[in-house]
């Protein structure tokens, strides 16, 4: 596949904070759009801005979907289907295996420092999320050999019935900006795997990232027309007239509640399958019987990873009263003890948030807070100087049902409320409409799998503080979506049953 033509990222000025390693990989990432193989100019010809939010500056300008753009892409997607489903489920396992190769050794270090540069986590957690990501190709090339169908005689004896399991045919990706790389892989990996042509609408802050993926799918012998990459600043009108489209049958969708919700109600006209991963708000729980030092490291690992930009980061603390003053103290000391500043820099272990909007509503959600009564222990204010930053803030006497603690954060801020007992910290982690994931730290094994059985969440970390793994199934409950991705769930969100009846013939 050529792409002698691609436009790239060098089209930009340099920006002179940028150093020179940054530069010459923005040199070679491509800013088309991707079509059936290639990088092409969008169809209007419009682009849109990628900002570097440790700067607030231009990295690059990126070429702009619109709907004309959608109906190449459904039209190249809906080609490729028959072909892409009669490969083999070895073939698909190879080109899975060499994409995961490719992004675990030529492609790991351009990778991380493209979603450091759109997307401000510092370098260590982009490499973090380069292996986590490519996981889910390794995971779902092995998932690829092992669909399996069943054969069986239906009660009454008389019908012998083989239920196959076959692709359900191209699929709508549409991924957030938080994780650009895991994101994509974690839809775009089992949807191959199960023999699905794919649309992938990145998000519009961080689109370098999935033009660079698409480039490393080609090189690893993905046909043309199997992936479209589509970076758009119209998502509502490439997403509608993608749904609209009779040939689409699938949509999954990793964002807000909110938006999850308008899509599914768009999804309903041609009765789309839907995964949906939504809201989180996750509750931190500590009890009194806890290891508190090993509590406190996995509450500041959860609670700043990405920032705090993640949908199974912890949204708020709730902390038993026996150990409420020691487990503060502690917390307020290693989150005061992180430094704040560009991911590219040596020792920074706090990036900026994504954009000045998003920096702004976690600004206000603090506001309210000590308008209403809440103290900052650290933090609690935007720094000066250029960039989205917001330092790492502890918030204390915080209502339970106080706003900061019922909606998601999505920033480094961590309101810590007591507790008294078991059932009163389970009601109010019930209450919420989101059920995503929880954190739960006891030596207690029997309370640890009681409070997993009376939590409404999809997910639960017991005395620790990660969960996501591409061998497992990540996903929630209630408002937080429907649908597993990971584990051998994650394929199964792109298979459909076909039962096959057969009569059985009498015996001789």
């Amino acid at each position: 596949m050529s792409h002698a033509s691609d436009k790239t990222a060098s089209d930009s000025p340099p920006e002179r904070e940028l150093d020179d390693l940054s530069r010459d990989l923005l040199s070679r990432i491509p800013t088309g759009i991707f079509l059936s193989g290639e990088f092409v100019p969008g169809a209007s010809g419009r682009e849109l801005e990628v900002l570097n939010p440790a700067t607030g500056q231009a990295l690059a300008r990126v070429a702009s979907a619109e709907e004309r753009d959608a109906v190449a892409a459904m039209d190249a997607a809906a080609a490729a289907q028959g072909p892409w489903a009669a490969t083999s489920p070895r073939e698909r396992s190879e080109i899975l295996r060499r994409a995961f190769e490719l992004m675990t050794t030529t492609y790991s270090d351009d990778l991380a420092l493209l979603m450091t540069l759109e997307m401000g986590k510092p370098l260590a957690q982009s490499r973090a999320e380069v292996a986590y990501g490519a996981e889910f190709m390794r995971w779902f090339a092995e998932e690829a050999v092992r669909v399996r169908g069943d054969y069986f005689r239906v009660p009454e004896g008389h019908l012998q019935a083989t239920v196959l399991r076959r692709p359900v045919g191209p699929c709508l990706l549409i991924t957030p900006w938080n994780f650009p790389l895991a994101m994509a892989t974690r839809k775009a990996g089992p949807a191959f795997a199960a023999g699905c042509t794919a649309i992938l609408k990145p998000a519009r802050d961080t689109p370098l990232t999935a033009l660079l993926f698409a480039r490393i799918m080609s090189e690893a012998g993905l046909p043309d027309g199997v992936l479209s990459v589509l970076p758009t600043q119209d998502s509502r009108g490439v997403g509608s007239a993608l749904m609209a489209d009779p040939r689409l049958r699938k949509l999954s969708f990793t964002g807000s509640t909110e938006v999850g919700k308008a899509l599914l109600r768009q999804a309903a006209d041609n009765v789309l399958r839907t995964s949906m991963e939504l809201g989180g708000n996750a509750p931190f729980i500590v009890f009194d019987d806890a290891d508190i030092p090993a509590a406190v490291s996995a509450a500041v690992a959860t609670k700043m990873r990405n920032m705090g930009q993640a949908c199974n980061a912890a949204d708020h603390v709730f902390v038993q009263e026996g150990v409420y003053e020691e487990f503060v103290a502690a917390l307020t000391r290693e989150l005061g003890a992180l430094r704040l500043g560009s991911g590219l820099e040596e020792g920074v272990d706090v990036g900026p948030l994504i954009s000045a909007r998003q920096r702004d509503d976690v600004a206000g959600l603090v506001d309210r807070a000590l308008a209403g009564g809440a103290r900052a222990l650290i933090g609690g204010r935007i720094p000066e100087g250029p960039g989205f930053f917001y330092p790492p803030t502890v918030l204390v006497d915080v209502a339970p049902d106080a706003e900061i603690m019922t909606q998601e954060i999505f920033g480094p801020v961590a309101p810590v409320a007591p507790f008294r007992t078991e059932g009163e910290v389970v009601d109010w982690v019930n209450a919420d409409a989101v059920g995503l994931s929880a954190y739960l730290h006891t030596r207690d094994a029997g309370r640890a799998m009681r409070l997993a059985e009376r939590l409404e969440v999809g997910m639960l970390g017991v005395n620790s503080a990660t969960i996501s793994n591409a061998g497992a199934p990540f996903g929630g409950v209630k408002h937080s979506g429907m649908g597993r991705e990971g584990g051998k769930e994650g394929i199964g969100e792109y298979l459909e049953s076909v039962y096959v009846a057969t009569p059985v013939p009498p015996q001789p």
